[in-house]
């Protein structure tokens, strides 16, 4: 990965950006020697378009994706357009890392168990790193270094 041959990432939407959707990246953002590009395109759709041209349009911007974020929090309003992305993503054979509603508890949900590689939580180094494991299969192996005094 460098900013010649970024990481090509799909964000989960409903056609409007929403807070999570933002958030993401800003993570992405915040992270050093990151270079990705944005395929999603949330402001793409006409209001008044019809279903099928709407799924079309997601499948436009789901195809040049390496990777695709699921943000969990479209399940409770979106929860049809979020499986259609999700479907279409696993049937193209692009890895998922999903991300839980920001700042709750995440209850299990069982139909997105088929759909994802991964889960992680709202931490930009734990997205960082689930995108690059998933997209290019490079594995970071951070570690964090603690210093203290014994006394």
């Amino acid at each position: 990965m460098s900013q010649r041959d970024p990481i090509r990432v799909f964000v989960t939407h409903s056609f409007e950006e929403g807070d999570d959707y933002m958030r993401v990246f800003e993570y992405l953002e915040s992270a050093r020697n990151f270079y990705y590009r944005n395929c999603s395109v949330p402001t793409a759709a006409l209001p008044a378009a019809a279903q099928e041209a709407l799924r079309e349009e997601l499948r436009r911007q789901i195809a040049p994706a390496e990777v695709v974020i699921a943000l969990a929090s479209l399940l409770p309003q979106q929860q049809d357009l979020l499986m259609f992305q999700l479907h279409y993503a696993k049937a193209s054979h692009k890895r998922v890392v999903l991300l839980p509603h920001f700042g709750r508890e995440q209850p299990h949900i069982k139909a997105l168990d088929a759909l994802i590689d991964e889960s992680v939580a709202w931490d930009e180094r734990a997205l960082v790193d689930a995108v690059k494991r998933q997209a290019r299969h490079e594995d970071t192996s951070r570690w964090d270094t603690i210093e203290f005094k014994l006394d």
